[in-house]
């Protein structure tokens, strides 16, 4: 089949864009307004864009939502890593309340202080990144009135529980399973992983940025030395 977006003449029952996108991490977001009110949501626009130094973004659509405008009021927000366990409680705290009610009061969900942000952190959530807000991007829909905004922040700090790491100094991920969205009402989480050498001439230095550690170094050794 093959269809245009802006047609939307799929002829399908339910739009299949946002399951051809998938799995897609939920990044779970605290923020607090300028009256010192915590609000706690999940969004599954949410990507790790950037790692030295590391970025990470989560948009919105629909409106002048709770979490981008406290981020940018603010200037900071908190990523809390939903996993296959919180599943319930990330479900509650996806509905719309007023910014009077507090989410995670509605999902029963104790909360502890930050380090260098005052958006607080979900306690039983293994891994938070506390961030600090760098841009937004606003982006066109068809609704008159309506964008969607890309919150981009910077990570300036990382929280990780020690039982969430191996011996070898490695996130657990099939311990944490970490939830993903998936598209319609569904969601999946990461009960396997396998991996695969990177391959071809720069191997070590796809490798290096594969795992995450910094390229500060314009040439490695061994290709100084061929």
């Amino acid at each position: 089949m093959f269809y245009e977006p802006r047609l939307d003449d799929h002829g399908l029952p339910y739009n299949p864009f946002k399951s051809i996108c998938v799995p897609r991490p939920i990044g779970w977001i605290t923020t607090v307004d300028t009256e010192g009110r915590i609000n706690l949501a999940p969004y599954s626009q949410f990507q790790n864009i950037g790692y030295d130094p590391p970025f990470v973004m989560f948009s919105a659509s629909g409106g002048d939502q709770h979490s981008p405008r406290n981020a940018r009021h603010t200037g900071e927000f908190v990523c809390n890593m939903a996993t296959y366990d919180l599943r319930e409680a990330v479900n509650i705290t996806a509905q719309a309340v007023p910014a009077e009610e507090s989410e995670p009061e509605l999902a029963g969900l104790e909360m502890l202080p930050s380090r260098l942000v005052k958006p607080p952190r979900v306690a039983r959530s293994p891994v938070h990144m506390e961030c600090r807000y760098h841009s937004s991007v606003m982006l066109p829909t068809r609704t008159p009135g309506v964008s969607v905004e890309v919150v981009i922040g910077e990570v300036v700090g990382v929280h990780i529980r020690d039982d969430v790491l191996t011996p070898e100094g490695r996130l657990d991920v099939t311990r944490i399973r970490p939830l993903a969205r998936m598209g319609y009402l569904d969601y999946t989480a990461v009960d396997t992983v396998f991996t695969m050498p990177p391959l071809g001439g720069a191997r070590r230095r796809l490798s290096r940025g594969l795992e995450g550690r910094p390229l500060r170094s314009a040439t490695l050794p061994d290709e100084a030395a061929g």
